[in-house]
């Protein structure tokens, strides 16, 4: 039996992913939130529509509910074909909170909470598993250019660029950019304030360095690990000003979670309309 894992899955973009995935994948889909109440109801939601997701609690921010769950998913189905990162925050363009605050708490459910998942989840794929990493427009490396520091902001974006990027560097880099906020100086360090914007840079930079080192975690043949760009979507995260719907949002996540076997897209930053886009050098295309 094929197996299908969406995080943060009970609204936006994540229901949008589970609904299509209920539809066009071969195997059970599983709809995860940290709140049980909320993901029945979402799978109640789904279920009246036709659909027939199941629901299991997980929240990426806990390495305990991560372990429980890699277990059931191992004991049930020996493995896992399909992975959707798509739990995550956001602070709104109106908080009050500090930077440092923000920062600390972004990339700790952003990043952290992301990478502690895949570094558990990586190793129980099965043959031909595809792992899709929830981006943004935001992710874009080029974002950093518009640092303070110019010469600064340049040296930060190479490393990020580099192929002989490590995961060490990369999380040095992440804990880098949190103690530089702390400190007030982030922005003399080369940084930005935008901490939604380094948290999707590190984890479209983490995606790449995956995909390159996927065999020292897992030597399974066809494994494909990529990042998208969802689009300007209506959503909570984006206080429901996004043009596009949950479900038109979904598809950039859900071709990557359906790419045919022995395909060329691999550590790819793909757009909302399944283009493919430089990470490095872009352009983007249009948000819409």
């Amino acid at each position: 039996m094929k197996v299908a894992v969406v995080t943060g899955g009970n609204k936006g973009i994540g229901l949008g992913i589970v609904r299509a995935l209920c539809k066009k994948f071969d195997g059970v889909v599983y709809l995860t939130a940290r709140d049980p109440e909320r993901g029945n109801k979402a799978v109640e939601k789904l279920k009246s529509e036709g659909l027939n997701p199941s629901f299991h609690t997980l929240d990426i921010l806990s390495t305990q509910s991560i372990l429980d769950f890699k277990k059931y998913i191992l004991d049930k189905y020996e493995g896992l074909d399909i992975l959707v990162n798509n739990a995550g925050i956001a602070f709104k363009v109106a908080a009050t909170e500090p930077v440092a605050v923000q920062a600390k708490t972004t990339l700790r459910t952003n990043y952290w909470g992301t990478k502690e998942l895949l570094e558990n989840f990586l190793p129980i794929l099965k043959p031909g598993a595809r792992v899709v990493n929830l981006s943004s427009s935001c992710g874009f490396l080029g974002k950093l250019d518009n640092c303070v520091n110019k010469e600064k902001g340049k040296i930060i974006k190479d490393k990020l660029a580099s192929e002989a990027l490590t995961i060490e560097d990369l999380d040095g880099l992440m804990e880098n950019y949190v103690d530089t906020t702390a400190a007030g100086n982030h922005e003399e360090q080369g940084w930005i304030s935008d901490s939604y914007n380094v948290s999707k840079i590190g984890i479209s930079a983490l995606s790449r360095v995956l995909q390159r080192d996927i065999g020292k975690y897992n030597s399974a043949p066809d494994l494909v690990l990529n990042h998208v760009h969802p689009g300007y979507v209506d959503t909570d995260m984006t206080s429901h000003k996004g043009p596009l719907s949950i479900d038109r949002g979904a598809e950039s996540s859900v071709y990557a979670a359906l790419l045919p076997p022995n395909t060329d897209i691999k550590g790819a930053y793909i757009w909302h309309d399944c283009q493919l886009v430089d990470w490095v050098n872009g352009p983007t295309p249009p948000m819409t």
